[in-house]
């Protein structure tokens, strides 16, 4: 329901917002006193003041309807939840349990403490370094 709200008063205010820029002011009809008599002739001879003032005046009451729709629907939300951090993950992820095993690393490398026989070895059981 928010979300047709959000977007009824987007398009409502793009909306006053293009009624107000395509309005002339009333610096205008002093102009077409001087010799720009043609400036309102589009919507016939008495201009576009009122139809554009109606309309403008209609949806800028419905703005004002829509801003405070979206105040009221901000103001009566579920109060418990007041960050994105406290709503709990739908699903807890728990980290595979790996079975220990005695077998060799990959590459035929053993792990440490493992020996052939079982014995732990040490660095006696290495090689003597070539010279």
């Amino acid at each position: 329901m928010q979300s047709i709200a959000l977007v009824l008063h987007v398009i409502l205010s793009i909306g006053v917002i293009g009624l107000v820029l395509i309005q002339h002011g009333k610096g205008a009809d002093a102009g077409a006193a001087f010799g720009s008599g043609a400036s309102a002739t589009v919507f016939g001879a008495k201009g576009s003041a009122s139809f554009l003032t109606r309309t403008t005046t209609i949806l800028a009451a419905l703005f004002f309807a829509t801003s405070l729709f979206l105040f009221y629907l901000a103001a009566h939300r579920d109060s418990t939840v007041r960050s994105v951090t406290d709503v709990p993950g739908l699903v807890e992820e728990v980290a595979p349990v790996v079975p220990q095993t005695d077998s060799d690393l990959p590459g035929g490398v053993e792990a440490e403490g493992q020996a052939g026989d079982g014995a732990v070895s040490t660095d006696s059981d290495l090689p003597a370094p070539a010279e």
